[in-house]
């Protein structure tokens, strides 16, 4: 079987192409959907179906632009209720692609239309299972995010019927199956997902803690449910979109790509109320960005901060970018749905302080120079890391304000005494700042380097706990 990973993006969705005499199947495409076309053309192979495991909550699908560009079906599993065309496959529904075979396996829980998708090659042989969300390398979906969109739904009805799918129809089958999940380590989609992207089934049944053969449903519901964190409010948005349909991705390149010299780029934001993102890197936003604008850099976790912070998809936008990545910035926020983008900044920044425009700055240090404030400032450090980085390991008195929920902590922040933020490594404190000084709260400094840099310099400490011990 000829199967080709195909992972693009910010989010490291994986796609998957599978060819055989001259047909092709694509499996959870993302948004952008020409690499997926030229492939088909250059293996002179016609497009056959495009399998969707669920409604995803975290990007937008490719599936309809794909539809519309190829006319091949698209295929939801059961329970699926999408408002275009589209085959609701049974389940254990057959599809056939030249001499290979697609397998539906309805696996509810993560969603309750999720399914995986068995592949089985032209003697029989069952090669792998594209699981989506239902089951990660490492870790298996988190069962809150169909609540949101069906209210009769709970997480702990939601898990039950995971635990119920991993069970009865994943576990049984053959352990030398590829698993080929939807997402690797870093996704919202789940808790501790690992950085491999494929691993054996029958390993994963040695190794991921959902899988454990002596497992209650009881234990299972209590495990998954442990330090689950609020999915970003972007979630129910993209949901909807996957399920109701969207603009068409060329439609939002072809009227979001304006470029706008300073003066228009400044009149916009007057009067469209748009949010400027300044996607640079840390460092050259530090030195200078336009006021009020918030910094998300195109080379960190770009997608998913966009999405947890500024939250409505419908929100407009303007765009200082790196010069010559314009069109890359606006297709990642497609990605994730927010087509609203108003245009970018012609020259980038550059341009602006060359107009003779204003402009801001971020007060910022190094960590040696920390360290030397360290015994003066210990009340008035705040760590923007999340909960389970903060619980391992954080500075003595350091304030847990966690970027993902900085709005929740805004009374916390000293309204005239200089306050110190850090994260990891230099990233998300930038981000924090750039949201908190659009706030009005400018009595700030940055850590530069983030917490990495903090250890080195013998800043006091908690002693560190492994997060795979953390309950």
């Amino acid at each position: 079987m000829k199967i080709e990973q195909i992972y693009t993006g910010c989010l490291a969705h994986a796609a998957y192409y599978i060819e055989n005499n001259g047909e092709a199947a694509i499996i959870d495409p993302l948004r952008e959907v020409q690499p997926y076309i030229k492939r088909a053309k250059l293996d002179d192979a016609k497009i056959k179906y495009i399998f969707e495991t669920h409604f995803h909550a975290d990007f937008v699908s490719g599936h309809l632009d794909l539809k519309k560009k190829t006319g091949a079906d698209i295929v939801f599993g059961p329970t699926a209720e999408p408002s275009y065309e589209a085959i609701i496959a049974e389940d254990g529904q057959i599809f056939q692609v030249g001499e290979y075979q697609i397998k539906a396996i309805h696996t509810p829980g993560h969603t309750m239309e999720s399914t995986t998708y068995l592949l089985i090659d032209e003697n029989g042989k069952e090669h792998g299972i594209v699981t989506g969300d239902t089951l990660f390398i490492g870790d298996v979906g988190r069962p809150d995010l169909a609540q949101k969109i069906a209210s009769d739904l709970t997480q702990e009805k939601l898990a039950g019927y995971l635990f119920d799918s991993l069970r009865n129809k994943i576990m049984p089958l053959s352990d030398d199956l590829i698993v080929y999940p939807n997402h690797g380590a870093g996704s919202a989609c789940g808790k501790n997902m690992s950085k491999e992207t494929t691993d054996t089934l029958g390993h994963q049944k040695q190794v991921n803690y959902a899988l454990r053969a002596d497992m209650t449903k009881e234990e299972f519901i209590a495990e998954l449910l442990d330090g689950l964190s609020a999915p970003p409010g972007y979630f129910p948005q993209n949901v909807m979109m996957n399920i109701q349909g969207y603009e068409s991705f060329d439609q939002v390149m072809e009227k979001s790509h304006k470029p706008l010299t300073p003066k228009e780029f400044e009149a916009a934001a007057n009067e469209t109320e748009a949010v400027v993102l300044d996607v640079r890197h840390q460092n050259d936003f530090v030195k200078g960005h336009i006021p009020r604008s918030i910094f998300i850099g195109i080379d960190g976790g770009f997608a998913p901060w966009v999405g947890a912070l500024i939250v409505d998809v419908k929100q407009p936008i303007l765009i200082v970018a790196p010069k010559g990545r314009e069109e890359e910035v606006i297709t990642r926020l497609s990605r994730v749905g927010f087509d609203h983008v108003v245009g970018y900044l012609d020259g980038s920044f550059e341009a602006w302080k060359k107009e003779g425009l204003e402009y801001d700055t971020i007060s910022a240090i190094s960590a040696e120079e920390f360290k030397n404030r360290y015994e003066d400032i210990k009340d008035v450090i705040f760590d923007v890391r999340k909960e389970g980085e903060y619980t391992a390991e954080h500075i003595e008195n350091a304030h847990f304000t966690p970027l993902d929920f900085l709005n929740d902590y805004l009374s916390e922040f000293p309204d005239n005494e200089t306050f110190y933020l850090h994260c990891a490594g230099g990233y998300r404190s930038v981000i924090a700042a750039s949201i908190l000084k659009s706030r009005g709260i400018h009595n700030l400094v940055d850590v530069a380097g983030g917490f990495s840099d903090i250890k080195t310099c013998g800043v006091p400490t908690t002693n560190y706990v492994c997060p795979s011990n953390l309950k």
